[in-house]
């Protein structure tokens, strides 16, 4: 095999990750390609490394993310809530529990992009990238305190709206 069809391959196997990691933070489909090729394009120029990693989707999530949060700085605007159609519904189970799984998730969905902009994106990089609290600080630039106040202002926010929202 040659190089340019491995990276094919290594391309194939994690791009639903990549774009799926630039798309919570973006929301935006078109700006999350570009995100995924960005990141590709870092991959291949180091290809030789990034394939000998032990984790190579870890690096490409890590690259994936920095990318989507450089393009949310330069545009604060852009924060969007975490796209629903993101996560696939499980396929085990019922229709009926599908169905009911889809419409919590998009409870869920309506009620994160609800948040503002520096309560969404901090409790998006925790929960969905498993950032700790550190890293999230480090990656926006704010104190550690201000992240775990919004995080937790954040859950309380969508406690409250998911308890009021009828069933």
């Amino acid at each position: 095999m040659t190089a340019l069809s491995d990276f094919e391959t290594f391309v194939r196997a994690y791009q639903d990750m990549v774009y799926t990691t630039a798309i919570r933070l973006l929301k935006d489909p078109g700006l999350s390609e570009d995100v995924a090729q960005e990141t590709f394009l870092k991959a291949w120029e180091r290809f030789e490394d990034v394939r000998g990693y032990e984790a190579p989707g870890g690096w490409l999530k890590t690259v994936a993310t920095h990318l989507a949060l450089n393009r949310l700085t330069r545009d604060r605007n852009r924060w969007e809530p975490v796209d629903a159609a993101a996560d696939a519904v499980d396929p085990g189970g019922s229709p009926a529990a599908q169905v009911e799984d889809a419409h919590g998730r998009a409870e869920l969905e309506d009620a994160v992009a609800a948040l503002p902009d520096h309560q969404r994106v901090p409790l998006v990089l925790f929960h969905f990238h498993d950032a700790s609290y550190e890293d999230i600080a480090a990656s926006l630039g704010v104190s550690l305190s201000k992240i775990k106040t919004d995080i937790f202002r954040a859950r309380e926010a969508l406690r409250k709206r998911l308890e009021a929202t009828p069933r």
